[in-house]
């Protein structure tokens, strides 16, 4: 095998409830994954040299060590003693630093194809247990599936079965939003674990029994107030596309994305023809 093409997909956050901080630095987290169909491609194709090489088609993205694709490839080489290089080629159409998981998906994704064109032979854990030393949102897209619940950092992965296809329209403003920033500013109130509406409780018997109506109410994230007060164009597209007769609103990770969830393909569709008028990043996206 000389090379090999994988999609790599976006994710949404359904709801993602941080719990409190922890001694590292970094917050505990509770979230509800959704994988989505708007999907990066990315091809590696081993090289006669020993390095690594990235190229990317969005002029924001660096082909250097910052790149999480070209940090998962690098770990791999230096952690398995790999001598083989690789080329690795990236065709974006996840919007960057969005709050979607792109970089991370980017990450996993090449984790997953160079175990397989270095026939390294991995099994999950492994590849899971790299994947968390590059990024925490990183081990969610090592598994094959459409949802899932993280803690910890996010990045302790349990898989949840649901029947649940979602549509939603999502827009991502030309807004940047720095994810250490937020965390900095993220005040949180004491005993917030016992106060907090126990969203990850309810949400998952909704999207079983397919009531879109009541997973709409339960769109929550805690990262929201302080990303608004930061950026308040946010807050006025979360009304905007919250007046279209969507069914919730919500940010998914630290943002800026913004997306609603639509009780079908078509008003999805309608959405997106109508918000790509003024903003170039609107997707009409369904659960992959």
């Amino acid at each position: 095998m000389k090379s090999i093409s994988l999609l790599s997909p976006a994710k949404l956050n359904l709801f993602l409830k941080v719990m409190n901080k922890r001694p590292d630095g970094y917050h505990n987290l509770v979230t509800l994954f959704e994988r989505v169909d708007l999907c990066d491609e990315i091809t590696l194709t081993l090289s006669r040299g020993k390095g690594i090489e990235v190229f990317c088609d969005h002029p924001d993205v660096s082909g250097g060590a910052k790149n999480l694709a070209f940090r998962a490839a690098w770990l791999l080489k230096e952690k398995l003693a790999v001598a083989q290089g690789v080329i690795i080629h990236i065709k974006k159409k996840i919007p960057v630093a969005a709050g979607l998981g792109g970089g991370s998906s980017n990450a996993a994704t090449v984790l997953l194809g160079l175990n397989k064109l270095w026939q390294l032979f991995l099994n999950r854990q492994e590849l899971v247990n790299l994947g968390k030393i590059i990024g925490s949102d990183v081990p969610f897209f090592l598994y094959d599936c459409s949802w899932a619940i993280g803690t910890q950092r996010g990045d302790t992965i349990k898989k949840i079965s649901l029947p649940a296809k979602l549509w939603h329209i999502l827009v991502v403003p030309r807004i940047k939003v720095y994810s250490r920033e937020v965390f900095t500013r993220l005040r949180l109130p004491p005993k917030m674990q016992l106060t907090k509406k126990m969203t990850d409780v309810n949400m998952l018997p909704a999207l079983r029994r397919n009531d879109l109506s009541y997973v709409g109410e339960l769109l929550s994230n805690d990262l929201e107030s302080t990303v608004t007060q930061l950026h308040p164009n946010i807050l006025k597209l979360k009304n905007k596309i919250r007046s279209l007769k969507t069914l919730g609103v919500c940010l998914s990770g630290s943002g800026p994305a913004v997306f609603g969830l639509t009780d079908s393909q078509q008003h999805a569709e309608e959405l997106r023809c109508h918000l790509v008028k003024t903003y170039k990043q609107a997707f009409a996206v369904r659960t992959l």
